[in-house]
């Protein structure tokens, strides 16, 4: 159980003064004298923002990519470069082909070729596949593959793994990693494609039922309908978490949808937000 955790928010879609905002997602974690490096963005926001931040990424203890899109992976050469090798954890079909189909376009939307071969070239040792759930840490956790039980949750858009879009892509290899405190769980997403309401009953179950304290990160919620924000927030309102900081893929409609019904409970993320447990 951690004694203290602080989560800084390096890259995002929105960003505070004197940071560069982008198109991705990556956090800062500091817990039981770790530092955790979770997605690295598209790459150049996290250089930039890190030091404005005053977090040094050559001091991280390992990386966490949630899943295999570009927008969480793309940082990853840069990173190596900087650090040097790294532990680094990801479910084993991080690299899979990935696709996006906007107005009858097929857009590549997989983790780069520079970060798959840095991921490639690093020592075997220094890879660890994540099948299924897994404590990398004391008290610090990973979901592995997070079960589709409700039915009003989807991965959030026309994603597919090939380019006719014939083969929907259900994004199995999403991780989200938890961290046990004296009040809760604190789970942290990339872009919650298995469904918020999914990844955090999952994070309960892995953890004896305990309560979850926060959640944060991207929970993919932009191109939801109404439907979907009314019962998410319902299920939010009986998980009854103390914090929810949606941020990246989340949406504005989706936000306020959340403070609706959580209200000073759900905060904004931008980039240069830090968050005390």
């Amino acid at each position: 159980m951690a004694a203290s955790v602080r989560i800084t928010i390096l890259v995002d879609n929105q960003a505070g003064e004197g940071l560069a905002a982008e198109h991705g997602f990556a956090l800062w974690i500091e817990t039981g004298g770790k530092n955790i490096l979770f997605d690295t963005g598209e790459g150049p926001a996290l250089l930039h923002n890190a030091p404005q931040l005053g977090v040094d990424l050559a001091t991280a203890d390992c990386l966490v990519l949630s899943h295999g899109h570009h927008d969480h992976t793309g940082g990853v050469a840069a990173l190596l470069e900087k650090t040097g090798p790294l532990d680094v954890y990801f479910h084993p079909g991080l690299t899979d082909e990935r696709y996006a189909i906007r107005s009858g376009k097929a857009i590549s939307i997989k983790m780069p070729p520079a970060s798959a071969a840095a991921l490639a070239n690093l020592p075997e040792a220094r890879k660890h596949p994540v099948p299924a759930p897994a404590e990398i840490f004391e008290g610090v956790g990973l979901t592995g593959p997070i079960p589709r039980r409700t039915a009003y949750e989807d991965t959030g858009g026309p994603f597919f793994l090939d380019p006719a879009a014939g083969r929907a892509d259900p994004i199995e290899d999403e991780l989200a990693l938890w961290i046990r405190t004296s009040g809760g769980l604190v789970v942290c997403l990339g872009c919650g494609h298995a469904g918020l309401v999914n990844t955090l009953n999952h994070v309960r179950r892995l953890n004896g039922e305990e309560k979850i304290r926060a959640a944060i990160g991207g929970f993919h919620l932009v191109e939801s309908e109404e439907r979907r924000f009314d019962l998410t927030g319902a299920a939010l309102t009986g998980l009854a978490p103390e914090l929810v900081i949606p941020c990246h893929c989340t949406g504005d409609r989706a936000v306020e949808a959340l403070k609706s019904r959580l209200g000073k409970r759900v905060i904004t993320g931008r980039s240069g937000n830090s968050f005390e447990f």
